[in-house]
């Protein structure tokens, strides 16, 4: 059986006392330019359920009762071509596009500090892949909890094949307990001063982004603790041809039992 860290249900007594929440925004990352799915347009304005998987990814915030605002981070040969397609999808939280940069990561930390510019230090933020096209809305409000009670969340699925670890891709070094493995998704969520302040921290060490995957990999690299949100199944970010198959399956099946 996986062992589980449990969902957070009780919001911050200061919260629930006060009646007053933290501003909470959505920082969207579909910066990439590349097509090595082997079509003619990056990932992001690749056909789901016969619209753009951006739409679907910027509508799961859009139709959110707890997202206040939206930013959209974009290469910079896409920033009107993202911008259209989050008007024709109706995204009014959408509050500005910014261009990314050279690296997913220098992307993101572009998109912070455009932020920090517009939102209180202490307003929650989710950063998210635009590429990610299938998450729960539920798994939203969970990460917004975690952050009000804990000051962070990374959104995990556990593993449910065997993970094993090699060096040389040929040899089994270790194999770690099944109940142990997870694997680490998005959203992943913070206050917007703390994880800045992270990124600027890991900006300033040798060797930069090298390395670092994610907001997780960065914490945890500053001995920052992080704590887990259950994701759902199926929040995948769009890689190969076949992902876009197994969504549109997904897709379906939820439109038939909802």
């Amino acid at each position: 059986m996986h062992m589980m860290p449990r969902m957070v249900r009780n919001m911050n007594p200061d919260v629930e006392k006060t009646g007053v929440r933290s501003h909470v925004a959505a920082l969207i990352f579909a910066g990439g330019s590349g097509v090595r799915m082997g079509g003619d347009v990056p990932k992001q304005f690749l056909r789901l359920a016969g619209r753009p998987v951006l739409q679907h990814t910027l509508q799961l915030f859009q139709n959110h009762g707890k997202i206040d605002g939206i930013y959209l981070v974009a290469h910079g040969d896409y920033l009107e071509k993202s911008r259209e397609l989050a008007v024709e999808a109706g995204v009014s939280k959408l509050r500005d596009v910014v261009p990314g940069g050279d690296s997913a990561q220098e992307s993101i930390y572009r998109g912070l500090t455009f932020m920090a510019a517009r939102e209180p230090g202490d307003a929650i933020v989710l950063l998210h892949d635009g590429v990610r096209p299938y998450l729960a809305p539920e798994v939203i409000t969970a990460n917004i909890e975690s952050v009000e009670r804990f000051g962070n969340a990374v959104t995990y699925t556990p593993c449910y094949e065997t993970i094993v670890l090699s060096g040389d891709g040929n040899a089994v070094d270790a194999i770690p307990p099944r109940s142990h493995s997870f694997t680490a998704q998005a959203p992943q969520s913070f206050r917007l001063a703390d994880i800045l302040s992270v990124h600027e921290r890991i900006r300033d060490r040798p060797g930069g982004y090298d390395g670092m995957v994610d907001q997780a990999t960065m914490c945890f690299a500053l001995g920052i603790p992080v704590h887990l949100v259950p994701g759902n199944r199926g929040n995948v970010k769009i890689t190969t041809p076949e992902d876009i198959v197994t969504l549109e399956a997904l897709m379906k099946w939820r439109s038939k039992t909802r």
